[in-house]
């Protein structure tokens, strides 16, 4: 697929900031986009099905979670339907995130013209490549336009009133412009991954400048670090506020430093997490991670409605940055991700007017002394401070099964990161929780230690011996 460079003037000079960027996104600015800020499921599936509908060309359509449900449905007859019209449409999901759909949906997908491929397949002699995934979430339609934000398909971002159950709170944004090209050429990189490439002779045409904003296209790759890069140095050079909006924030030592040092140099730090939970004791550990940040000086908030999946960054009133990656390893490091980093002042105005509305729906966390303690045990805890008067958003809203499993594995994460703070207490962690599965389960846990054996042994003789004939080929 070849997508021409989109046209910018270049200045003889630019910003140490905008250098300094260039380089750790790996991405040249591109001016001239028209950005809409979409707020929830509801709002971005009607921009995508505007878009898909409106296709002339072709359609990629790009999702970790695609599900076999009323919304993945919807998404499917449209998609057959637009390759009815002549449209090439082509999907591309991730294979362990999309476990749970069927293959009879895919197949029917396939059967109505539509191409369809899975991105890794889950191999068992090669564990360490399975561990990469295809976390992003795009559409994109003729090179013009473009969404790309947190949302996967399924009636969790959608909700149901019929059943009480709310959206979930997402982000993403719909761009027309310049940059679009260039997210048509990432989508092309990951399709490439999975066989044949896009051909050649199918080009994107050059789009022409509709706004005001500027756009970073982070193409996020695993051991390349875009994002992780991107958000330290813009924690570093932040001036006025750096607030984070995460669904699954667990971020590395070297980034929660540089939050920390930010906070205690007086930055705006504030940090919007998931909060309801079902599972208030593991909500309750949850809060020992919080301690360091607090004392610093940043704030935190945990969200009182339904699953807060949105990944923002907003950094003073300048830059906003929405896409697939939460703060932790395994999106930072480990995944296939996208991002867009916007710099124009009316996008990063929604956005912060956005983040204000959700913190009015939301709990502030302080420290408080306990009143039993005494002497070393006086050490601050996290605790939830509710206002009075802060109206209970989700209190109609119905979890269903899935949304139960998702936050439970919020809570598991948000509990390992205050093992993680220090070496000893993961040790500690990891020593008594085996040594009690020994004690409890000893055939079990023997048969499980010996199949990991002979699986990691294995896969490392295959390994071992695919390079030697490849070397001996060479």
């Amino acid at each position: 697929m070849t997508v021409p460079a989109p046209q910018r003037s270049i200045p003889t000079e630019i910003g140490a900031m905008d250098r300094a960027l260039d380089r750790a996104s790996g991405a040249r600015a591109v001016p001239g986009n028209d950005i809409r800020h979409l707020t929830d499921g509801p709002a971005a599936f009607v921009a995508m099905q505007e878009v898909i509908v409106q296709a002339e060309r072709w359609v990629h359509f790009e999702n970790y979670i695609i599900n076999d449900d009323t919304t993945g449905r919807r998404f499917a007859t449209l998609l057959l339907e637009t390759a009815e019209r002549g449209v090439t449409v082509r999907v591309l999901y991730d294979y362990f995130g999309c476990r749970a759909t069927p293959a009879s949906f895919w197949k029917g997908l396939r059967e109505g013209g539509v191409q369809v491929r899975a991105f890794n397949p889950v191999n068992i002699f090669r564990p360490l490549e399975s561990i990469e995934r295809n976390h992003r979430k795009y559409v994109s339609t003729d090179g013009r336009r473009a969404i790309v934000g947190g949302l996967c398909i399924g009636d969790e971002w959608s909700g149901d009133p019929a059943r009480k159950r709310l959206p979930w709170r997402d982000t993403a944004v719909l761009i027309h412009g310049p940059a679009v090209p260039v997210l048509d050429l990432s989508f092309a990189h990951t399709w490439a991954l999975t066989g044949e490439p896009i051909p050649d002779e199918v080009s994107t045409p050059r789009s022409e400048p509709r706004g005001s904003a500027t756009v970073r296209v982070i193409e996020g790759i695993p051991g390349n670090l875009r994002v992780y890069r991107t958000i330290e140095l813009m924690a570093a050079g932040a001036a006025e506020r750096l607030w984070i909006t995460d669904a699954y924030l667990l971020p590395p030592a070297p980034m929660l430093a540089g939050l920390i040092a930010a906070a205690k140099d007086g930055l705006d730090v504030r940090l919007l997490v998931p909060g309801r939970s079902d599972l208030p004791p593991l909500s309750a550990l949850s809060r020992v991670g919080y301690r360091e940040l607090l004392k610093a000086g940043a704030r935190i908030w945990e969200w009182r409605g339904p699953m807060l999946h949105a990944k923002t960054v907003i950094v003073d009133s300048r830059w906003f940055k929405v896409g697939s990656s939460n703060l932790n390893s395994s999106s930072l490091r480990s995944n296939y991700e996208l991002d867009l980093l916007v710099e124009d002042e009316q996008v990063a105005g929604d956005a912060v007017q956005q983040f204000r509305t959700d913190l009015s729906r939301s709990v502030e966390v302080i420290l408080r002394r306990p009143r039993w303690a005494r002497g070393r045990l006086g050490d601050r805890v996290a605790v939830a401070q509710q206002a009075a008067a802060l109206p209970e958003i989700g209190g109609d809203h119905q979890p269903s099964t899935e949304e139960r499993s998702r936050r439970a594995v919020v809570y598991l994460r948000q509990v390992a990161s205050g093992a993680r703070r220090s070496i000893a207490g993961a040790t500690v962690f990891s020593l008594l929780g085996g040594g009690v599965l020994f004690l409890t389960l000893p055939k079990v846990m023997a048969t499980i230690l010996a199949v990991t054996c002979f699986w990691l042994g294995g896969s490392a003789a295959w390994h071992f011996y695919q390079r030697r004939r490849l070397t001996s080929d060479e």
